[in-house]
Parts: structure tokens; C-alpha cells; sequence
């Protein structure tokens, strides 16, 4: 064999250990590192097996009006016997209504129900959308009726108006809202700012 076959045999040789250490390296522990963290995300059962706990959990649902509602949360349990209800920690959603502004709800924690889409916000609730921020303790918040009904230490804040209130109820596709008082001989507190 003359120099120069030899050389380029060597040289294709290098770049084959050279692609291969680089695969190794790169590619074979990342696929190995994902195979364990999806692992440690998929499902772990409690010890007395009533109940299932999901880590980072994503729903997304639509109704046939082109609304989409979207909820995510730490962790979620579901216990064995409703396995339709999800008790969620940490949550944040999402209400997309179509030619509508964007409705984002954040709380401790929640109640979710992945037959009718119904959840229960409850412990630092706050819902944003543009130019309005209400905080409260418990949102009921019907996804199929567009109904949400937030209580407890209610407290609404606008672009030149703050309230507070006993409950407030609002149906998102409409914007209609009604605000109240449990007892009838107190008055919902507004003030103006400027």
C-alpha cells in the first residue's frame, strides 16, 4: 500500500472513534437521563394503594365552541374509588374563549374533574385577565357553563376601582357579573383610584 492510501484509511478511521466517543458521550446518557426522569414523573401509589399520586400534570380540553381550558398542577392525587377527581396542589390555569381576552387562574390548591372539566380553586386564589385582578379563598369554576364563582375575603382590582366583596360571580363569555354580599344588610365596599 503507498503513504497516501494508509494515511486516509488512519484518518477515516479517527473520525469514525471521534463520531462514535461524541455519540457515546452526548446521545447514549442524555436517552438514559430521559428514560430515568420520566420514570420518577409517571405514577407513584401511596402506601395503603387508595390512592395515585401524578407529578407536573397537563390537561387540556375544548368544548365544541372553540374554547380551550388548560390546567396544570405539581402533583395530583387520585384516589381509587372517583377516579374521575383529581385533588391538585399548586395549580395554574388557563381559559382560552374564543374572540376573548385570556383568563389565568393560579391557587394552593384544587379540585379537578376530568368528566365535566368542573374545578374547585381553593387557598390563594387569584384570577387575571387584562386590566382586572380578583383574589379570593374559593373559585367554583364551571368550564362547560363559562361560569366561575370566586368567595371568601373577595377583592377585586381594576383600572380605577377597587372592591370588596362577600362573592362575585362572572360568566366569562358574556362578562356579565354579579357582585354581592352573603348578608343582606352589608354593602359591597367600592373605592375609586385615581
Amino acid at each position: 500500500m503507498n503513504k497516501k492510501t494508509i494515511i486516509q484509511i488512519i484518518l477515516i478511521f479517527l473520525i469514525f472513534l471521534i463520531s462514535l466517543s461524541f455519540y457515546l458521550k452526548y446521545f447514549s446518557n442524555n436517552s438514559k437521563v430521559l428514560k430515568d426522569t420520566s420514570l420518577e414523573e409517571k405514577i407513584a401509589v401511596d402506601q395503603n394503594n387508595t390512592s395515585t399520586y401524578i407529578d407536573n400534570i397537563d390537561y387540556v380540553s375544548s368544548d365544541s365552541k372553540g374554547n380551550r381550558y388548560q390546567i396544570t398542577a405539581e402533583q395530583a392525587e387520585i384516589k381509587i374509588e372517583n377516579s374521575n377527581v383529581m385533588f391538585l396542589k399548586n395549580v395554574i390555569a388557563y381559559i382560552f374563549i374564543k374572540d376573548s381576552d385570556t383568563v389565568k387562574i393560579t391557587s394552593n390548591f384544587g379540585k379537578y374533574n376530568s368528566k365535566n372539566y368542573d374545578t374547585i380553586f381553593s387557598k390563594n386564589v387569584i384570577v387575571v385577565y387584562p386590566g382586572h385582578k380578583i383574589t379570593g379563598e374559593y373559585l367554583d369554576f364551571s368550564f362547560l357553563k363559562n361560569l366561575g364563582i370566586i368567595s371568601t375575603n373577595v377583592i377585586y382590582n381594576g383600572d380605577k376601582t377597587n372592591l370588596f366583596a362577600d362573592k362575585i360571580e362572572m360568566n366569562l363569555s358574556t362578562k356579565d357579573t354579579k357582585i354581592f354580599m352573603d348578608d343582606a344588610s352589608e354593602k359591597v365596599l367600592i373605592e375609586g383610584t385615581k
